[in-house]
């Protein structure tokens, strides 16, 4: 069995612990990026258009480095209620895969809502939503 990782395919043993494999010095890369073709390698249009993709991920970085938490966790639980009212609004209902969402969901919210400031509260009406949305859709179904 083997493991992807960015630096290749690492051998993994079922029964030993993973070891970490060490950087490729002869890979070239930028960024901290290994397993790609180095920048030297590129044409100058492509290293240009390599270059500006880098400094997009980097500005993204630092735009997430300055947003609160609180407000990034709100927003993956908004993911998950948009999962769940996904799974529940197809032709044939995905009741087990839009329970998982609801769960995650639910979970998230009882463990750190209360830190989640102002937008705690429509968080918990949507899953409260979600939850009468699935109960109906699974009795209309049953019956």
């Amino acid at each position: 069995m083997s493991l992807w990782t960015p630096g290749g395919e690492v051998p993994v043993e079922r029964n030993k612990p993973a070891a970490t494999p060490e950087p490729d010095p002869t890979v070239g890369g930028a960024a901290g990026f290994t397993g790609g073709p180095s920048l030297e390698d590129l044409s100058p249009e492509e290293r240009a258009e390599a270059e500006a993709m880098i400094a997009q991920m980097a500005d993204v970085q630092r735009q997430i480095a300055g947003t609160p938490a609180a407000q990034l966790v709100a927003n993956h639980v908004m993911g998950l209620y948009e999962l769940a009212a996904i799974k529940l609004s197809a032709e044939t209902p995905a009741f087990a895969e839009a329970q998982l969402a609801i769960d995650a969901m639910a979970a998230v919210l009882e463990s750190v809502g209360p830190r989640l400031g102002d937008d705690r509260t429509p968080l918990e009406e949507g899953l409260t939503q979600l939850k009468m949305a699935f109960v109906e859709l699974k009795n209309r179904g049953e019956g």
